[in-house]
């Protein structure tokens, strides 16, 4: 497929939105499913996905893991890491040495 070609879908849900790329996600379900607080709320649609695919939905769940680690999920870019140290810090956490 172009990527310039925008094609007309229907997700599950009906909502129908022009595409050009292959991803499958509805912008209109993640506008819906995007946290109105918490550190995931500062994130970009991606990185949120990438940390709740790997079970990730609490600071203390991402202090865990090192920010290696984190990058190695798909969908996180270092474009995220300065939020999410933020965010640890703030709550007295820290991503894994």
């Amino acid at each position: 497929m172009n990527t310039s070609e925008k094609n007309l879908r229907t997700c599950p849900k009906g909502h129908q939105y022009f595409k050009s790329s292959e991803c499958p996600t509805c912008p209109i379900c993640e506008a819906d499913e995007k946290p109105k607080s918490g550190f995931l709320s500062q994130l970009s649609a991606p990185a949120r996905r990438a940390l709740e695919n790997n079970g990730i939905t609490s600071l203390q769940e991402l202090s865990t893991y090192s920010e290696k680690e984190i990058l190695k999920f798909h969908g996180m870019g270092p474009a995220s890491l300065p939020k999410l140290r933020s965010a640890l810090s703030e709550e007295g956490f820290s991503f894994k040495k």
